[in-house]
């Protein structure tokens, strides 16, 4: 008998085991997603999730998430359930052995119905694609957007690149983002909700290649406004959402090396580099010796004696050479992600990367200015051509820190980009048909941006979903231009072939100038403090359901800009030695034993108006409704008001007050219609008023001359903020998941816009370029948009399933109004930087395999680069100085990529530039609205090469 039991034993233990042992050998993987509200878009919080059939359970968080870890493989039906809304239970949720299967729902709560005692049923397949599909339909603006499922079936790498497939959109320089042919100054960057600083120091602009695109969960590009969204929005808002919580761990590193037809192994001139400057950090001998004093004033009261000891502590930095070949750029990128699960039931998410770029280029452009148009055609002032040695370094990082528990979120989000260009002109050809010129450029632009929020929010009733949110920013940036360094050496054009007369270096014996022999050092350093409190709360109203949304925010800003203006001068009085001297090399030129009371010294040059200090203050408030009127028309309607005030302060020349008070409350209604019209299609109706705001540098009376364009420029501190009102119709429809096809109309009508403009009276030997407000302007235009796969033309091939074609492009017609003024510029043209057309075109495909491929075309119409000036005669405008334009230019990119080991791997080859279309600028004088190589004045004409590039990138 204990035989036999020790026997049962025994086969029931190793049942049992073999049990286990297959139970194990299967494996876990979890189910992840997020549910929202089927007709308001909004994500619900505390909604009950549960496995049948099992005891495992869960419910969504204060961000209408959930994830549940730890399901065995198999397949599944999952339960939503939540007070007020229809269950919905979703079979054939299939778990598979260490993935992540990713689930979003839409709950419905429509009115009339008892929805709770209503179980609706779904399979996993339909359910995935009809929650996606609602998200595109229920925004409550007209936007476009990406998400990181696309995304990351996508082979790009940053942010800049995944712009590119976002409809509607337009990336320069893989990082500026245009859109509707509207640049910088009209569009919005925000990261999490929360304003992005502009990297760049006189535009307002946002370089978007920092962030790597695998951290990205979603962006959406709102083209119309509402209540929530930054007020001195008109072309669009660009919201880059990061990723708080990753699903998995995340551990990637990758590299790149890239090379260029016109620099790669080309040979490469400029100032000698150290270790540094690969890490985007400057030469310290570039920095303005600590011992000089720190004011003109302190300076021009020294004799030659003493300023010729204090230029001695100088180091000679007017020498450049050859730094060898160009080799390929590089890149490097790793990215750090986890998610932990604490003692506490919450929840900590740490997303991380480092990022490394370092790149030469060589271009050779010319540059050319004319006297005025009464003198005829092609009447040259100058006449040169130059070589542009460009070298840039930069190092980035990002880390965000989130947590989260039961009905509270909190996150500290940071982004930290620092980066370096060393240029290089090398300029040869002629001034004013007199004298024969070689003149070079020397800089050096030290970038540091810092940006970290503290945002976080709290579900304060789950039954009225009421909703707390804030935020708390900080950003930083400084643009350090230490030595940038400018010397000409001249002949007379008589001599042109003897090689007996000499170049002599143009350094003046009278009075210094900058742009002869000079030197220039400045800094700026901004620093922006914001903060936002937002509170949601649903309702129902009118017998449906509603959202309510109001907050507060506030923004301010302080610029400080200080710069020291410096030029050599020749005080020699011996002709033989004043000669020598002036015929030495570059390098030798500013040797210390040429540096003396009666040789060369520095002299001070800078003027009152080179340093000044802003500050904008932005404060405000916002309230909205959104929600159903009627079954099927949705509204969103909402006020924001902005109270901004923007102070500068700065020097003043002969008596002039060159400084700011400006203080504007502006009231911003908007207005948002959707119109369902049946499941597949919405007309929607946008409405609102929106403003741009002037940039400290456009403001301020800060002088300089620029060395590329020969222009002076100079603030203009009577600007005045634009004013917009806008008009959008639109009608969409979506055939399916991830398809679209939309027509829109759109009316923008501007009051102040703001131009870059000539100074009327000046003359080709002392032109000087500044901003002014035309009184009136607008711009109207179409927009179509569409994207499907080429599977349309026939469902039974799989090769056209898996090509996707995008399209957007828009006709454009501005006009600028300054009937009534006085103005010398010219009325009724097109506005200043407004293309007439836009397009953008791509081909995607992708396979199962393991394949990605993309090729992107974009080309935009001529626009105004500066404004000239002229006069009317008998009611004709006469240029006198012509209004210069930028010839349209077509852009040609193509991408490849293949995953390999395993699916962890991705090697990469991307083509840029692939047409190598040159860039014109030039000035329109027979009027055909088009460059005419023998009717038209050429400024500038350069090509930039194709770009080609390897990478490879692992995920552990």
């Amino acid at each position: 008998m204990k035989p036999q039991l020790t026997l049962k034993k025994f086969v029931a233990t190793l049942i049992l085991l073999v049990i286990a042992t297959a139970v194990f050998a299967q494996g876990s993987g979890k189910v992840v997603g997020k549910v929202s509200n089927s007709k308001t878009g909004e994500t619900i919080a505390g909604v009950t999730v549960k496995i049948l059939n099992t005891s495992r359970a869960g419910s969504t968080d204060v961000t209408g998430n959930y994830n549940i870890p730890g399901l065995s493989v198999g397949k599944y039906i999952l339960e939503f359930s939540y007070v007020g809304y229809g269950t919905k239970q979703i079979s054939d949720v299939e778990i598979k052995n260490n993935e992540i299967t990713s689930l979003d729902i839409i709950l419905d709560n429509s009115e009339g119905n008892v929805l709770e005692q209503v179980v609706i049923r779904g399979t996993y397949k339909k359910e995935s694609i009809g929650a996606l599909y609602a998200q595109q339909k229920n925004s409550i603006s007209i936007s476009d957007g990406i998400s990181a499922e696309i995304i990351k079936r996508t082979p790009d790498k940053n942010t800049g690149e995944v712009l590119k497939r976002v409809s509607g959109a337009s990336v320069q320089d893989n990082k500026f983002i245009v859109i509707r042919g509207l640049s910088d100054r009209y569009n919005a960057a925000l990261l999490n909700n929360s304003p992005l600083p502009s990297t760049e120091p006189d535009r307002k602009a946002f370089s978007f290649d920092i962030i790597p695109s695998s951290l990205i969960d979603n962006i959406v590009i709102s083209k119309t406004a509402t209540a929530d969204l930054p007020g001195d929005l008109t072309g669009g808002a660009v919201n880059v959402k990061t990723k708080d919580f990753p699903d998995r761990k995340t551990m990637e590193i990758s590299v790149g090396l890239g090379g260029n037809t016109q620099t790669t192994f080309k040979d490469f001139y400029g100032s000698k580099r150290t270790v540094g400057n690969y890490f985007g950090i400057k030469n310290p001998d570039n920095n303005l010796p600590s011992t000089f004093p720190k004011d003109r004033a302190s300076y021009t009261d020294l004799n030659f004696e003493q300023k010729a000891e204090h230029t001695k502590a100088f180091k000679n930095t007017f020498g450049y050479e050859k730094l060898g070949k160009s080799l390929p750029y590089q890149n490097l990128q790793f990215i750090y992600g986890n998610s932990y699960r604490l003692n506490n039931e919450g929840k900590l998410g740490v997303i991380a990367s480092v990022t490394y770029r370092n790149s030469e280029s060589i271009s050779n452009e010319v540059r050319n200015d004319f006297n005025g148009t009464d003198q005829g055609l092609n009447s040259y002032y100058f006449k040169y051509e130059d070589t542009y040695y460009r070298f840039n370094s930069s190092i980035g990082a990002l880390a965000n820190v989130s947590y989260l528990k039961d009905n509270f979120k909190i996150s500290l989000k940071n982004i930290y980009n620092q980066s370096l260009e060393q240029n290089f002109i090398n300029r040869t050809g002629i001034l004013d048909n007199e004298s024969l010129r070689k003149s070079t450029l020397l800089e050096v632009h030290q970038k540091r941006m810092l940006n970290s929020v503290l945002d976080g929010e709290y579900l304060m009733n789950a039954d009225k979903q009421t909703k707390l949110s804030w935020n708390l920013s900080y950003s930083n940036m400084n643009d350090d231009t230490p030595d940038l360094r400018q010397l000409a050496y001249t002949k007379n054009i008589a001599y042109k072939d003897d090689p007996s007369v000499a170049f002599q270096a143009a350094i003046p014996s009278g009075s210094a100038t900058s742009e002869q022999a000079g030197k220039f050092y400045s800094n700026l350093n901004e620093n922006i403090y914001s903060g936002a409190l937002n509170w949601s709360q649903g309702v129902n109203l009118l017998g449906s359901a509603k959202t309510v949304k109001i907050g507060v925010f506030k923004q301010y800003k302080n610029r400080e800009m200080n710069a020291r203006v410096l030029g050599f001068v020749n005080k020699s009085e011996d002709y033989t030695e004043f000669n020598r001297l002036l015929q030495l090399p570059q390098d030798q030129l500013f040797a210390e034993e040429n540096i003396a009371k009666d040789k060369f010294f520095i002299d001070d040059i800078t003027n009152p108006t080179n340093s000044f200090e802003g500050i904008g203050d932005l404060n405000g408030g916002y309230g909205m409704l959104s929600g159903n009127v009627s079954e099927k028309l949705k509204a969103t309607v909402g006020l924001r008001v902005e109270n901004y005030i923007e102070k500068l302060k700065t020097g003043s020349i002969s008596g002039v007050d060159n400084n700011v008070n400006n203080s504007y409350t502006d009231l911003l209604p908007s207005l948002n219609l959707t119109y369902e019209l049946n499941p597949k299609t919405n007309l929607r109706f946008s409405f609102s008023n929106t403003v741009a705001r002037a940039q400290f540098r456009e403001l301020a009376a800060f002088s300089f001359y620029d060395f590329v364009t020969g222009n002076v420029k100079i603030g203009n501190p009577n600007l005045k903020r634009t004013r917009i009102s806008n008009l959008d119709l639109r009608y969409e429809f979506y055939p399916s998941l991830g398809k679209l096809f939309s027509v829109s109309a759109f009316y923008k009508n501007l009051t102040d816009p703001i131009e870059s403009n000539i100074i009327a009276g000046s003359t080709s030997a002392s032109k000087s370029m500044s901003f002014t407000n035309a009184p009136k302007a607008y711009i109207m235009g179409g927009e179509v948009e569409i994207r499907h796969d080429l599977g349309i033309f026939n469902q039974d091939s799989e090769i056209l399933k898996s090509l996707t074609f995008s399209a957007n492009a828009s006709l454009i017609k501005s006009e600028v109004n300054f009937e009534g003024t006085e103005s010398l510029l010219e009325n009724k043209r097109s506005l200043y930087g407004q293309s007439p057309y836009l397009l953008n075109t791509g081909l995607q495909y992708s396979s199962k395999g393991g394949w990605e491929s993309s090729i992107f075309f974009n080309r935009i119409g001529r626009r105004i680069d500066i404004v000239g000036f002229g006069n009317y005669v008998n009611g004709e405008f006469k240029d006198e100085y012509a209004t210069i334009y930028e010839a349209p230019r077509s852009m040609l990119d193509f991408q490849l990529a293949k995953k390999i080991i395993a699916n962890k791997a991705e090697l990469k080859f991307n083509a840029g530039n692939i047409l190598n279309s040159k860039v014109v600028f030039y000035q329109d004088i027979d009027k055909s609205g088009k460059y005419n190589i023998d009717s038209d004045q050429l400024i500038n004409s350069v090509k930039y090469g194709r770009n080609f590039s390897l990478s490879f990138s692992y995920k552990f």
